[in-house]
């Protein structure tokens, strides 16, 4: 664990995903976008890539693959990338009213975005919550897998926003039931994107292919892979990383004992019947067995990211974070992480009574008056002295690259729920994670507040709302 690894952490939380400072406030809308080098999606215009949860823009209803069209209704067509930025985040204006487009609007919506805005050195505990993952890596953690898609978009200058509807090719009688499943796959993720069916004259024809088999190149068993790290992808369905049999890119194919190749490819019926518009395929190295319905419910949602708006011809990298958290609505002075720099209204904290500029004393046991290199000393002590506590069948590699994240210990939650309580951990924050058993075998989720407000103290009781966030990004 690199040295004070907290103070990085929490200057990075602290800068990320807010636009830059202005007067001392920084402001965001809550959304990650590109300039679309596609000539099927929004060439030379701003394209969303990832929109996070419980901000302005999700309230707001953007998606992923939407285009911005104009800003405040200023086309983009006429201005550069680095007016766009400013665009986005107008000094002395609170909302930003967005055009968009995406495969459901007819031709185009406007949306405003309200700016959500906060002191250049408040930290909220969202930010927090990934600054002390480590206390709860089951809930918070970032993660990063690789998929080995195949994605070809025709090279027709085709703007596939005029493409709404889709039918499927006929059925192999012979394999209707696994056709059938797959096809269910695909409709539902396409439907999301606001395409429906058509049978009698669609726009696209959806057409299948797969095969799966023992491989008759198979060389037996290499010793090398048989100690490589699993293979671990994101299930949409179980909204979790999962474990599967499938061997990594450096694999050669005589490595495995299966092989699988599963795709799908969009043909136009509308302008010129039989041209490919869009198609992805699948081939994998397999250790094991393994259904193809199966492969279809886990993988037609990641392959289906990248329709629009391709990234990615081959491999797509996928980052996954995941994070709940217990959130009051306080964010707190960077610079001096006892005092209250601001409260949401209409959040427990403030429901509660807590008000910018209280200082808070302790949390539960825990006192507040250490700086942020102190809480960052005892943060890396922590994590070293309880990593006998964490189960190795559960390691894995997170986003950052640290090769020892591990849940804890089923059967040692209760040594984890006495070290957190140890004053040479500085456990303040761990109040993030207060509904966990390892923090807080009581069950009793509400968190007590020491709180000095000018020369009143106070204790105040808060029961806090869990938050729980979940992406998938194409990185």
């Amino acid at each position: 664990m690199k040295k004070a690894i907290l103070s990085v952490i929490l200057l990075f939380a602290f800068l990320t995903g807010f636009a830059q400072s202005r007067n001392g406030i920084v402001c965001r809308l809550g959304f990650t976008y590109e300039i679309s080098l596609s000539n099927n999606w929004g060439k030379g215009k701003p394209v969303i890539k990832n929109v996070q949860p419980y901000t302005p823009a999700e309230q707001a209803g953007i998606k992923r693959s939407d285009i911005i069209e104009a800003i405040d209704g200023v086309s983009v067509n006429n201005i550069s990338p680095e007016e766009i930025d400013q665009m986005l985040n107008p000094a002395g204006k609170n909302d930003v009213m967005l055009t968009v487009r995406n495969l459901s609007t007819t031709p185009t919506k406007q949306v405003i975005v309200k700016k959500e805005c906060k002191k250049s050195n408040a930290i909220t505990e969202d930010q927090l919550a990934s600054a002390f993952a480590m206390y709860s890596m089951e809930t918070t953690n970032d993660q990063e897998f690789t998929c080995p898609f195949k994605t070809i978009v025709t090279s027709d200058s085709v703007n596939l926003a005029g493409f709404k509807t889709f039918a499927f090719a006929a059925i192999d009688e012979n394999n209707r039931k696994i056709e059938t499943a797959i096809n269910e796959c695909i409709e539902n993720e396409l439907t999301k994107k606001g395409l429906s069916v058509d049978i009698e004259r669609p726009d696209m024809l959806v057409q299948t292919f797969y095969f799966f088999d023992k491989n008759p190149n198979y060389m037996g068993t290499n010793k090398v892979q048989v100690k490589k790290e699993p293979t671990f992808r994101y299930n949409f369905s179980h909204n979790k990383m999962e474990q599967f049999p499938f061997l990594n890119n450096a694999a050669s194919e005589a490595d495995a004992e299966y092989l699988l190749q599963f795709g799908f490819r969009l043909i136009d019926q509308r302008d010129i019947p039989g041209r490919v518009l869009w198609e992805c395929e699948a081939n994998e190295l397999m250790e094991d067995s393994y259904r193809l319905d199966t492969y279809a419910r886990v993988h037609v949602p990641l392959m289906c990211m990248q329709y629009p708006y391709v990234k990615y011809s081959r491999n797509v990298k996928f980052l996954v974070s995941k994070k709940s958290y217990n959130y009051t609505g306080i964010s707190y002075n960077i610079d001096q992480l006892e005092l209250v720099s601001d409260v949401d209204r209409n959040s427990p904290a403030y429901a509660a009574g807590i008000r910018p500029k209280d200082i808070i004393e302790k949390i539960g046991r825990h006192k507040m008056n250490h700086s942020a290199e102190e809480f960052s000393s005892a943060y890396k002590q922590f994590i070293t002295k309880t990593m006998p506590y964490r189960d190795p069948k559960t390691q894995f590699t997170d986003a950052n690259g640290f090769k020892r994240c591990m849940f804890w210990d089923t059967f040692k939650y209760p040594q984890v729920a006495d070290a957190i309580q140890k004053s040479d951990y500085l456990g303040a924050f761990s109040y993030l994670y207060y509904f966990t058993p390892y923090i807080n075998p009581s069950g009793n989720n509400t968190c007590t507040f020491n709180i000095k407000r000018g020369k009143t103290k106070l204790e105040v009781i808060i029961r806090p709302t869990i938050r729980t966030e979940s992406t998938v990004e194409i990185k």
